[in-house]
């Protein structure tokens, strides 16, 4: 039975555990409140911030995934979660007999401080501006150098479930300027746990993978375009002043890679994604 270790397991982590148990796989969720990891995920108490290994740490593991969230943009939460904790992860595998068979580190299209409007891919360079990103694109190099075959998932934002900022923002009155354009990247929950698993199962058919992709949807799109859309379907109008999404940057990042490695969006657009929210939303 495959073993996999998703450290940091929140919503994101969570959704992919379950759908690797049901292909039989044995996965442990690290985080530290585990009372609401559902029945299938065995629980590891720990903080990934503290350098002491877990005492449910499994003997044997095949994969893991990093994924924790931090909650908010500190320069040096980051710094203690994303990197020092992956360190701390890498230092607990290393004590056991075996090396995993392939690390997926969850990263985000933030590394990027492309503002221009510019197409984005893996190649692209990633010279972010801002601590938070910099300590992201650090947690890469520790992970792409760990010792053992490792991808890195620039994840843009996500939405989904219980991800409704912007259609609340929407709702509630928002002024998104037209000019210029401020291209945004958006990719769905489900899409996005679809890719990581995708990856995986690739890594256990002893495919190479690639040491990045960019999960991202189809078309990348301005946030005048999303919002009028939403604007639109919500019965409302975008307000010609006021409070902005507060979003920085204008880029447009590509998934051929992704594409190209056999991996399909279930929505390629934002229209597909946020419309089954808005209908999910409605009363019967």
């Amino acid at each position: 039975m495959k073993q996999v270790v998703i450290a940091g397991c929140g919503d994101l982590g969570t959704a992919l555990g379950l759908r690797l148990r049901q292909r039989g796989w044995k996965v442990f969720g690290l985080r530290r409140d585990t009372s609401a990891l559902p029945e299938g995920i065995e629980p590891i108490i720990g903080d990934l911030t503290c350098v002491d290994k877990p005492e449910q740490w499994p003997d044997k593991v095949d994969y893991l995934v990093y994924c924790p969230a931090a909650g908010k943009r500190d320069a040096q939460l980051y710094q203690q979660l994303y990197v020092q904790g992956l360190e701390h992860v890498l230092g607990w595998l290393k004590q056991g007999r075996k090396l995993p068979r392939h690390l997926l580190q969850i990263s985000s299209t933030g590394v990027y401080a492309q503002k221009d409007g510019e197409w984005v891919t893996e190649n692209s360079r990633a010279l972010p501006e801002s601590a938070t990103g910099q300590a992201l694109l650090q947690a890469e190099d520790v992970a792409l150098r760990c010792g053992f075959p490792a991808s890195v998932v620039r994840l843009a934002g996500i939405y989904g479930p219980g991800r409704n900022r912007l259609i609340d923002q929407v709702r509630n009155g928002l002024h998104v300027p037209l000019e210029p354009p401020q291209y945004s990247n958006r990719i769905h929950r489900d899409d996005a746990v679809a890719l990581l698993e995708h990856l995986l199962l690739e890594a256990d058919k002893d495919e190479l993978l690639a040491p990045c992709y960019l999960g991202v949807d189809d078309e990348p799109a301005s946030m005048h375009e999303v919002t009028s859309w939403l604007a639109e379907r919500l019965g409302t109008t975008l307000q010609e002043s006021g409070p902005t999404p507060g979003r920085v940057g204008s880029k447009r990042c590509s998934n051929a890679l992704a594409r190209e490695s056999g991996w399909a969006p279930r929505y390629p657009t934002f229209r597909e994604g946020y419309g089954e929210m808005l209908q999910s939303a409605r009363p019967d």
